[in-house]
């Protein structure tokens, strides 16, 4: 992305490693990690944190876009309150999929809508057709997210990372 993206209330920017305790917060807690697909252990401490920072930093540069992994940073207070990410979904990495992830103390806020939405409308102008987005069954904060962006649900598999998933999807025809 050439820009931090904006919204009212957030900044969907680049992660950096001077966010390794924020993230940390995030991706080392259990409420959080629980949900992940695919399924991951949460980071065990911050140095670690900073090298999972610093690999998506590398990475980053190399990924065509939409893909990649940012920041979510509340305007109000500078806080890092979530991640999101666009990636390829296995087994065959033609579809791409659309995670966020944010911080317990930030959840029903509507952060997670907030920032997808900018982030959905952003991957629209980079010859992108369609997003998916993969939930476990019991993950209802996910599949309310999923709903409100007006992801349509498609099914469920255990297509993608060997779990049992509900699948949603947007089209960019969907919101022009």
């Amino acid at each position: 992305m050439d820009m931090p993206l904006a919204t009212d209330r957030l900044v969907i920017r680049d992660w950096s490693i001077d966010d390794a305790e924020a993230a940390f917060r995030i991706y080392g807690t259990d409420e959080v990690t629980h949900w992940l697909t695919p399924a991951m252990d949460r980071i065990t401490d911050v140095a670690a944190m900073r090298s999972v920072l610093q690999a998506w930093q590398e990475a980053q540069p190399n990924l065509a876009p939409p893909r990649g992994r940012w920041a979510v940073e509340r305007t109000s207070d500078g806080a890092v309150v979530g991640g999101l990410g666009i990636r390829l979904l296995p087994p065959f990495q033609e579809d791409l999929e659309l995670s966020w992830q944010l911080h317990p103390d930030a959840w029903g806020q509507g952060y997670a809508t907030e920032s997808a939405r900018a982030l959905i409308e952003w991957a629209f102008t980079q010859d992108t057709e369609e997003l998916f987005a993969v939930a476990r069954p019991s993950n209802t904060r996910a599949i309310a997210t999923a709903k409100r962006l007006g992801m349509q649900w498609v099914g469920e598999t255990t297509k993608y990372y060997d779990l049992r998933l509900q699948v949603y999807r947007i089209r960019h025809s969907d919101i022009i």
